[in-house]
């Protein structure tokens, strides 16, 4: 009885583990993206790793359509795939952060592959963007990969709450997160106003107290120079 409990359980464990491997390779089969910034407002590199083909297929192209929130991208180089940009004129003229206006945005970028992705082989496509400057909104990027037989279309969104793996082909996305005060590593206004404050002060209102101690120090060893030189002509007068 207990030898047939251990058998059970151990067949019950083993079927669990195998659902969950095979639930992981599904969800790792997704077109994903990942970004190396979330914050609103900053600059990110987004990477689309593609997995594998379409149903055995090799894959020949992948077209990331940007969200209405994205003016443009610029894809980064992969050697194996020509790249193309389809432009998306505007109803209404957008204003840039600069001042500058335009009147068309970029739509998508499409990747072509000059050999076909194998199914068992993946790739990565990188994109520099800039993020909105909104937090807490959820940005997706529907991506068509096309294959020699078939094409998947990566563009269904979850609903609210639910998980991104309740769909079939989900969309890649990333969550906009709170700004932060430097995204970048540059010190922010008020952190540079302070340093150039504090670099006035040091030269502005006469030597600083640095400096009167390199000029003491400088005479100290003037004069001990002095008087080693003094000794030595006594000694050889001796």
């Amino acid at each position: 009885m207990r030898f047939s409990r251990k058998v059970t359980s151990t067949l019950a464990l083993g079927t669990t583990a195998a659902l969950m491997a095979l639930g992981l390779g599904a969800a790792s089969a997704h077109v994903e993206a990942t970004p190396t910034e979330t914050a609103a407002g900053a600059y990110s590199l987004m990477t689309f790793s593609v997995a594998h083909g379409c149903s055995g297929s090799p894959t020949t192209g992948i077209t990331i359509t940007l969200p209405q929130e994205l003016n443009d991208a610029t894809p980064t180089v992969n050697p194996n795939w020509t790249i193309s940009k389809t432009a998306q004129k505007l109803d209404t003229p957008r204003t840039l952060a600069n001042g500058s206006q335009i009147s068309e945005r970029t739509a998508s970028i499409t990747y072509t592959a000059k050999t076909p992705l194998a199914d068992h082989q993946r790739d990565t496509f990188t994109l520099s963007l800039q993020l909105p400057d909104t937090a807490g909104k959820t940005l997706y990027f529907p991506t068509l990969q096309q294959c020699e037989i078939g094409q998947t279309d990566w563009k269904e969104i979850p609903a609210a709450g639910a998980d991104h793996d309740s769909v079939k082909a989900p969309a890649p996305s990333v969550s906009v997160t709170a700004a932060v005060a430097d995204s970048h590593g540059a010190p922010t206004a008020t952190e540079q106003a302070a340093a150039d404050h504090d670099g006035a002060a040091a030269s502005d209102g006469g030597t600083s107290w640095a400096a009167w101690l390199g000029l003491g120090a400088g005479l100290a060893g003037l004069i001990l120079g002095g008087l080693a030189f003094m000794r030595a002509g006594r000694s050889r007068k001796a």
